[in-house]
C-alpha cells in the first residue's frame, strides 16, 4: 500500500506544480486543493519507524553499558577479595615471623633440650589461629611440631620452607594431599574432607570426595643453637566459614546491592567449592558443589580471570573468578565473588516496558490522527486503484465516483471514469466483431476438417490398393520365376543320389534336409500365390513337435553362426506337440533366429527353451529365443511388429516380424518382445496344443 501512495503521491506533485488558476468559472485556492499540505503531513509517518529505531539503539546502549557496568563492579569487588586474601597470607607469615623471634621461643629452643618446644608450639597455634606449627632444620628434618602426634616424614620440599631455609620468609596458598594431612594431623585430614555433590554443568568426574586440603602455608627462618632452621606454619581453608563469610561481608556490605540481590563469595580447590557462603538450601552451604565446565576451562586451564554472568549452583550470578597458584606456580584454585542477577533483570525489564508502553501509548494516540487527516488523499487514490483492478478482472462498468474531494486527486477520478465510459464503449463494438468472426470461423474451419478427413479417407485406400495390386503382380512373377530353378534342382538333386549308389546311405539327413528346404521353396512360392489369390489355394496343419523344427532351423543357420563367436543353448522342456504348418513354424523360428545373429555381430549367446505353460487358461507350449546382442529402445520395442519397419536400413524389408505376428495368430498363439537396450532381446511364442 505504501508504494502505492508514493506513486500516486509524484502524480499528483507534478499536477499541482502549475499555479492555481480558474476552470469552468471555479477558483480553487492553495490550501484547500493542493496536494502539498497534505503531503507535508505524510511525512511524519516515518517517525513511527524511526522513533522505534531511535528508542532500540538508545535501549541497546543503555543495557550494554548496565551490563558493563555490573561487570566494573563485580570486577571491583574481586579486586577487593583479592586484597584482603592477599593481606591474610602477609598477615599469616608475619604471625610466624612474631612467633619465631619471640625471647620466648628463643629462650626454649636454645636451652639443653626442646622438651617444652611442643607445647609452646601449641599454644602459640590456637592464640594465632594456625591449624599446625613445626620447626625444620635446614637438613629436611622435623626437629618437633605443635601436634605429638604427627608424623616426622613430612614433605620439607615446599619452596615456602626453601625460602625460609634461605632466610627470607614467604607465604603462599599450598595443596596438601590426603596423606600429607595424616601426616601432620588426622583430625586435620578428616576436617578437610567434602563430599562432592552432582552439579549442573560440571565437567563429569567420578570422583565422590575432595580429601585434599587448601592451606595459607607461612614459613620464617630461625636461628637454633648456631644453625639456621624454619619455622612453618598454616591455616586450612576447607570449612573455614569465617574466612569466607569475612570476605563477603567486607566486600558486600549493606545497601550496597539493591534488594532482593545476594551477595557471595566462594574459595575452590580446583573446582570443588571447599568454602562459601553460597547456599544449596537456606540454611545448607553448597560445599562440594562444583564450577561449570566453561569458567574451569577459562579461569583454571587458560589461566584468564572470568568476569560475566555465570550459573552459579542453582541461579544466575554477575560473576568474577580469578585463579589461585600455589608456591609451585601452579593454578590449584579460584577465587570468586558475585551477587545475583535476577533483581537487575527484574528492573531492567521494568524501564524497557515502561519506555515502549509509553511509546505504544502515544503511537495510538497519535496515529488515529494523522490517518484521519491524510484520509482526503487515501480515500480517492484507493477508489481509483480498485476500479482499475475491477476493469482489469473484466468489470468495465467499475467507476470511481462520487469522489468529494475538490483537489487534483477529485479532477483525476472525474477524468478516469470519462476514460472508462469511452473504453467500455469501444470495448462494446470490439466484442460485436469479434463474435461475428468467430462465427465465420468456426463455421469455415468445420468444412474444412471435413474435407480434410475425407481426402485422408481416400488417400489411405488408394495407398492400399496400389501396395496390393502391386503385390500381387510381384507374387504372380516371382512365383513362376522360382518355380522352373526349384525343378531344376530336384531334378538334378535327384539324378546325384541315384548316381551315388549305396555311399549315399551316409547322407541320408542331408539328403532329407535338402529334400525339405526344396519343399519349403514349393510351400512358400505356394504362400506367395496363395497371398496373390488365397481363394486358390489352402494351408495344411499338422502336429509338430516344436523342438524337432528348432533343430531343423539351426542346421539351416549354422554357416551363419559359425562364422562368429555364438554360443548356442537349446533346452527342450516341451512335452507335446502343437497344431501348426511346419513350414510357416519354420519361417517364424528361422526368421526370429536370424535377426538374433544379426544382433550379435560381435558374439554372443543364442538360447533356444520350450516349455509347457498355460495362457489364459488353455494349455499349450512357449517358445523363448533369446540374445545377449544390442538390444533394443522403448521406442524401438512397441514398433517391432509394425509393418515396413526396420533398423537394418537398406538390408531389410521390415516384414519379417510382422508375417510371423501374422502366422502366430493364425496358428492361435501370441508372439512378444522383451528388451533391455545393451543387454539384449527375447521373444516368446505361445502355441497351444490343439486349436
Amino acid at each position: 500500500m505504501s508504494e502505492l501512495w508514493v506513486n500516486k503521491s509524484n502524480s499528483t506533485t507534478l499536477e499541482t506544480a502549475k499555479p492555481s488558476h480558474k476552470k469552468n468559472g471555479l477558483s480553487f485556492s492553495l490550501f484547500k486543493g493542493s496536494i502539498r499540505f497534505k503531503l507535508l503531513l505524510i511525512v511524519l509517518l516515518p517517525m513511527l519507524v524511526l522513533l522505534p529505531l531511535l528508542l532500540s539503539i538508545a535501549t541497546y546502549r543503555w543495557t550494554s553499558k548496565l551490563d558493563n557496568l555490573l561487570i566494573s563492579k563485580v570486577n571491583g569487588d574481586l579486586t577487593i577479595a583479592h586484597q584482603y586474601l592477599s593481606r591474610i597470607l602477609e598477615n599469616s607469615g608475619e604471625k610466624i615471623k612474631a612467633v619465631g623471634t619471640s625471647a620466648s621461643f628463643q629462650h626454649k629452643v636454645q636451652g639443653e633440650t626442646l622438651a617444652q618446644v611442643p607445647d609452646y608450639l601449641e599454644e602459640s597455634r590456637k592464640s594465632l589461629g594456625f591449624d599446625f606449627l613445626y620447626l625444620i632444620t635446614a637438613e629436611g628434618s622435623i626437629i618437633t611440631s605443635s601436634s605429638q602426634k604427627g608424623s616426622r616424614e613430612l614433605n620439607t620440599k615446599w619452596p615456602v620452607i626453601l625460602s625460609a631455609l634461605k632466610g627470607t620468609a614467604s607465604s603462599h596458598i599450598d595443596i596438601f594431599s590426603q596423606d600429607q594431612l595424616a601426616a601432620l594431623s588426622p583430625n586435620l585430614a578428616k576436617r578437610a574432607r567434602i563430599d562432592l555433590i552432582p552439579t549442573q554443568a560440571a565437567v563429569p568426574s567420578k570422583r565422590t570426595a575432595e580429601t585434599r586440603g587448601m592451606f595459607v602455608h607461612s614459613a620464617t627462618p630461625v636461628q637454633i643453637k648456631g644453625e639456621t632452621a624454619a619455622l612453618v606454619g598454616g591455616i586450612l581453608l576447607n570449612k573455614n566459614l569465617k574466612f569466607i563469610d569475612t570476605i563477603n561481608d567486607l566486600v558486600y556490605q549493606k545497601a550496597s546491592l539493591p534488594k532482593g540481590s545476594q551477595g557471595t563469595a566462594t574459595l575452590f580447590l580446583d573446582d570443588v567449592r571447599v568454602s562459601t557462603n553460597v547456599r544449596l538450601f537456606e540454611n545448607q552451604r553448597a560445599l562440594g558443589t562444583r564450577v561449570s565446565a566453561i569458567v574451569r576451562s577459562t579461569v583454571l586451564g587458560q589461566g584468564q580471570v572470568w568476569l560475566d554472568r555465570a550459573f552459579v549452583v542453582n541461579d544466575w550470578y554477575i560473576s568474577a573468578y580469578e585463579p589461585i597458584t600455589d608456591s609451585f606456580g601452579n593454578r590449584v584454585g579460584m577465587l570468586y565473588v558475585g551477587f545475583t542477577e535476577r533483581p537487575f533483570l527484574i528492573e531492567k525489564y521494568k524501564t524497557l516496558l515502561f519506555l515502549f508502553s509509553v511509546f505504544f501509548l502515544v503511537t495510538l494516540i497519535s496515529v488515529p490522527i494523522f490517518l484521519h487527516w491524510v484520509r482526503g488523499i487515501f480515500k480517492p487514490v484507493e477508489h481509483m486503484a480498485q476500479t482499475i483492478s475491477n476493469v482489469e478482472s473484466g468489470n468495465m462498468s467499475a467507476r470511481t465516483s462520487p469522489v468529494y474531494s475538490q483537489d487534483e486527486i477529485g479532477k483525476v477520478a472525474k477524468h478516469l471514469d470519462d476514460l472508462l465510459n469511452l473504453l467500455e464503449e469501444r470495448d462494446k463494438q470490439l466484442r460485436n466483431w469479434a463474435e461475428e468472426l468467430n462465427e465465420a470461423v468456426e463455421e469455415r474451419t468445420k468444412e474444412l476438417k471435413a474435407a480434410n478427413q475425407q481426402l485422408e479417407a481416400t488417400t489411405q485406400q488408394l495407398v492400399l490398393s496400389e501396395k496390393l495390386a502391386a503385390i500381387g503382380e510381384i507374387t504372380a512373377g516371382v512365383a513362376h520365376e522360382i518355380n522352373n530353378p526349384v525343378a531344376v534342382i530336384q531334378g538334378n538333386f535327384d539324378l546325384i543320389r541315384d548316381s551315388l549308389g549305396p555311399a549315399k546311405e551316409e547322407l541320408l539327413t542331408e539328403f532329407r534336409l535338402i529334400d525339405e528346404q526344396i519343399h519349403s521353396i514349393n510351400l512358400i512360392v505356394n504362400k506367395l500365390l496363395q497371398f496373390a489369390r488365397p481363394e486358390e489355394f489352402s494351408v495344411f496343419q499338422g502336429k509338430q513337435f516344436v523342438d524337432d523344427v528348432l533343430q531343423d532351423c539351426l542346421l539351416l543357420v549354422q554357416h551363419l553362426t559359425n562364422k562368429t563367436e555364438i554360443e548356442i543353448h537349446h533346452t527342450p522342456l516341451a512335452s507335446s506337440h502343437v497344431l501348426a504348418n511346419r513350414t510357416e513354424l519354420q519361417q517364424v523360428f528361422i526368421n526370429l533366429i536370424l535377426n538374433a545373429i544379426h544382433a550379435m555381430p560381435n558374439g554372443g549367446q543364442l538360447t533356444l527353451e520350450t516349455l509347457d505353460k498355460e495362457y489364459e487358461g488353455l494349455k499349450g507350449v512357449c517358445i523363448k529365443i533369446s540374445d545377449t546382442g544390442t538390444g533394443m529402445s522403448e521406442a524401438i520395442l512397441s514398433r517391432v511388429f509394425d509393418p515396413f519397419f526396420t533398423t537394418k536400413q537398406s538390408e531389410g524389408t521390415g516384414l519379417g516380424l510382422s508375417i510371423s505376428q501374422t502366422l502366430i495368430s493364425r496358428m492361435g498363439g501370441t508372439i512378444q518382445a522383451e528388451s533391455v537396450e545393451g543387454s539384449g532381446t527375447t521373444f516368446s511364442i505361445w502355441l497351444p496344443y490343439n486349436f
